[in-house]
């Protein structure tokens, strides 16, 4: 084959080796090389609310395990004994579809939240920010603010900054410790918890959990921090997928605020040929995660909202009007669509989307916590003897029936069989089943040898009726079985 002259012929050239291992080291100095991160204390309206979070989330935390209910504790998951308590409601674990289907409520709430106006649940909510804002409270009355902090670490080792840093630890560990005791306490009742650790007699998992928990709240708020959000939290990487121009999320408004830079607090911007942002960099310093908001939106947000904060006592102090950096979707700061326009353009179709979903997952959820029975009922047949031929050539088929009493109150059970004409039942029909237990009663049924005549080597659909009298209400549940009637 001929080559033309028009043919080119692109050169390969051999690289270095040094050259091929650079990008490997490139990719281990992002985790090598991370900047530590000092975020400066700021004050304003998101700053309250994150902080009435914190107390609303920790005072739920840690409060609720003391909680008593009819004598117990109001919410416990006691594992030992199969039996999920929550107020009034008593859980076996053939219940644990409502566990499933409040994850699927969680998850939906987490889209729909997302979609309308970004990470709420990360700058308000989820446990990695309201610790960390905790620890970096505890942090600042020990070390100081932003600037002292960083003196501090550059400073060599001396009385005080071994008397900080002391305090400082003794603080956090104290604080993870107490988490770890608390997360234990939802699944040994608390009081019992409480004695065992007046004698340190805490059982293996319990030592276990206690020291686990507490070391995962110390290291991931007191060191790890942004880096959780910014490198293991999946959910900073699926939201992309899940908001689009019009979600309401924190946003600079490039069109106002560039050109950046300095100036007199009396100088005219325009006169000077710059926008708003004086490029004081305040909305970085606070950022707890490191990120320049003014880049744009970027995984790493976390909507904490405090670069607005300290943005709007900027704009204040300079006599400018706020909300330089807001809550905003992308295409309201670039039509410059007012609130109402934005607020209306949110309800679009993915959120109705969402809307139904929740909707549909929370009838669910409600309307069988609200049709579940007190009590059920699983029916178990004899394994040893299917069935068998007794008497006179009657027919006997041997059930156990499992009863899980759902109430906190001893109820007696009363079983009735239907399905078979002349099926009989010759054992007792009543079993008492303590406040929240499981109970077994052993059922023998028997069909005549006449009767079975006309069901030789067929398996017959019974029905067992199973009834109890509850705060004078007749409740009964129902469950299908078999008759074997052997050829």
């Amino acid at each position: 084959m001929k080559k033309t002259r028009a043919s080119k012929i692109i050169p390969i050239q051999p690289v270095s080796g040094h050259s091929v291992d650079s990008g490997a080291d490139d990719v281990l100095a992002v985790f090598d090389g991370q900047i530590k991160v000092y975020p400066r204390a700021v004050t304003g309206l998101f700053a309250r609310l994150r902080w009435i979070m914190v107390w609303v989330t920790q005072l739920v935390f840690f409060g609720v395990p003391w909680l008593q209910w009819n004598g117990r504790q109001a919410v416990l998951f006691h594992l030992d004994d199969s039996r999920f308590y929550i107020f009034g409601l008593v859980l076996h674990p053939q219940d644990l579809i409502f566990l499933a289907v409040l994850m699927v409520l969680a998850a939906l709430m987490l889209f729909f939240f997302t979609a309308v106006a970004g990470r709420l649940w990360c700058g308000y909510a989820c446990p990695q920010t309201v610790y960390t804002e905790l620890y970096l409270w505890m942090e600042r009355i020990t070390e100081g603010d932003r600037l002292k902090r960083m003196r501090l670490d550059a400073a060599p080792w001396r009385a005080e900054k071994v008397a900080r840093k002391s305090a400082k630890q003794l603080l956090w560990i104290g604080f993870g410790l107490c988490t770890g005791f608390t997360f234990v306490g939802y699944f040994t009742p608390i009081h019992e918890l409480v004695d065992e650790l007046t004698t340190l007699s805490f059982s293996a998992w319990e030592w276990f959990w206690v020291l686990f928990y507490g070391l995962a709240t110390y290291g991931n708020a007191g060191y790890l921090r942004e880096q959780i959000c910014k490198q293991m939290c999946p959910y900073a990487r699926i939201q992309g997928a899940l908001t689009d121009m019009d979600s309401m999320v924190i946003a600079y408004d490039t069109q106002r605020g560039e050109a950046r830079g300095s100036r007199a607090r009396t100088a005219d911007p325009k006169a000077l040929g710059l926008g708003d942002c004086i490029d004081c960099t305040l909305c970085v310093q606070v950022c707890p995660t490191g990120i320049d908001i003014r880049n744009g939106l970027q995984n790493e947000c976390i909507a904490c909202a405090a670069c607005i904060d300290v943005c709007d006592q900027v704009m204040e102090k300079m006599n400018y009007p706020k909300g330089l950096i807001r809550y905003s979707s992308g295409k309201g700061i670039a039509e410059k669509l007012t609130r109402q326009q934005m607020v209306k353009r949110v309800w679009r179709p993915r959120v109705w989307v969402y809307s139904v979903l929740l909707l549909v997952a929370s009838t669910v959820f409600v309307g069988g916590l609200s049709t579940r029975k007190g009590f059920a009922v699983d029916v178990i047949r004899d394994r040893g003897t299917m069935a068998r031929e007794v008497g006179n050539g009657d027919i006997e088929n041997i059930y156990r029936l499992k009863i899980m009493n759902s109430t906190e109150h001893d109820l007696t059970y009363i079983t009735r069989v239907e399905g078979l004409p002349g099926l009989q039942l010759v054992t007792a029909p009543q079993v008492t089943v303590p406040a929240t237990g499981i109970g077994s009663l052993t059922v023998r049924l028997l069909l005549s040898a006449h009767d079975a005549q006309a069901y030789r080597g067929k398996a017959s659909a019974i029905e067992f009726k199973i009834k109890s009298t509850r705060d004078g209400e007749k409740v009964e549940v129902e469950e299908k079985s078999t008759f074997v009637v052997p050829r």
